[in-house]
């Protein structure tokens, strides 16, 4: 097969449907882009997951003279020293789920809750009396929260046990629930592209039906007949996936490098790094590739009989 011809045969066909062809590597160029930012998100679901997990703590609150008159759980007074040198020890016990303890006296409550809340209309009348005791507690795995739980809650002198895992958990299914949205526009999208290559490949192959009646006649091969309309499909998707590959660069660079990143409220997010783009681009380009490829071939078949 001479290279020649077929690249012009590329050529021409890209020229007679630049209307369609536009068409293709937009579509291609958009649904790609969703396809890889819903692999990004998964990635930075799973850094974040992986960061605020590992910092997750359990935190056994004790009763103070306050809670003894109106918390229920505290019914029986606030805690005494017998029982948090007995609650710290059942926790020294539980080498198999904690890592560390670290314990919380209302003082430090108090300045860690003026340092976070200063600005607070409430902070002015909070004195440390009014804060609670705590042990805070590193697991080894964050998944055994109720163990501690299971334990402690609604023992003499806990006022609750608390898991921040819970806060973390609302908010990764908030995140997972929006890259799913993504996935399923990516999959419109993906559909309409399939559907416009189909028709372009079919306009194409009747736009040509007399070239191809004569190749007929002369002999070509099938394959040799139905590359040109293959290789354009998959040129526009090259295009598209080309595209699709330089709004996520873009995105990468000016979302998080030059905006997210240096925000102040959000210094203690672990953002994904640009490996994990990079490593991205060569499944887009490769499916933006193959896929039209593909979409052209099965439709040849129905549209191009050789």
């Amino acid at each position: 097969m001479r290279a020649q011809f077929v690249l012009s045969e590329i050529g021409v066909g890209l020229r007679r449907n630049l209307t369609m062809t536009f068409a293709v590597i937009v579509s291609v160029a958009l649904s790609l882009a969703l396809f890889g930012g819903s692999l990004l998100m998964s990635d930075q679901v799973n850094t974040m997951k992986g960061y605020w997990y590992d910092k997750v703590n359990v935190s056994v609150f004790l009763c103070n003279k306050s809670d003894a008159e109106s918390d229920p759980n505290c019914a029986k007074g606030a805690v005494t020293e017998d029982q948090k040198k007995a609650i710290l020890a059942d926790l020294d016990k539980m080498t198999s789920v904690v890592q560390k303890v670290t314990y919380e006296s209302q003082d430090a409550a108090y300045k860690h809750y003026k340092e976070q809340f200063g600005d607070s209309p409430l902070a002015s009348s909070l004195t440390p009396d009014q804060m609670q005791e705590s042990y805070r507690i590193k697991l080894k795995d964050p998944e055994k929260y109720q163990v501690i739980a299971t334990a402690f809650d609604g023992r003499d002198g806990v006022q609750s046990v608390q898991d921040q895992k819970g806060i973390l958990d609302n908010l990764f299914g908030l995140l997972n629930g929006m890259n799913w949205a993504a996935r399923a526009v990516m999959a419109l999208m993906l559909v309409v592209a399939l559907m416009l290559i189909v028709n372009t490949v079919r306009v194409s192959a009747f736009s040509r039906r007399r070239e191809t009646g004569i190749m007929r006649l002369v002999g070509a091969s099938g394959f040799y007949i139905q590359a040109p309309f293959i290789m354009e499909a998959a040129v526009a998707g090259l295009i598209g996936g080309t595209v699709a590959c330089g709004f996520l660069v873009i995105a990468r660079y000016f979302l998080i490098d030059h905006g997210l990143a240096l925000s102040e409220k959000l210094n203690l997010i672990n953002f994904i790094g640009w490996d994990a783009v990079l490593t991205k681009l060569p499944l887009i380009l490769a499916t933006s590739l193959l896929m039209p490829a593909l979409a052209a071939f099965f439709a040849l078949r129905k549209y191009l009989k050789v």
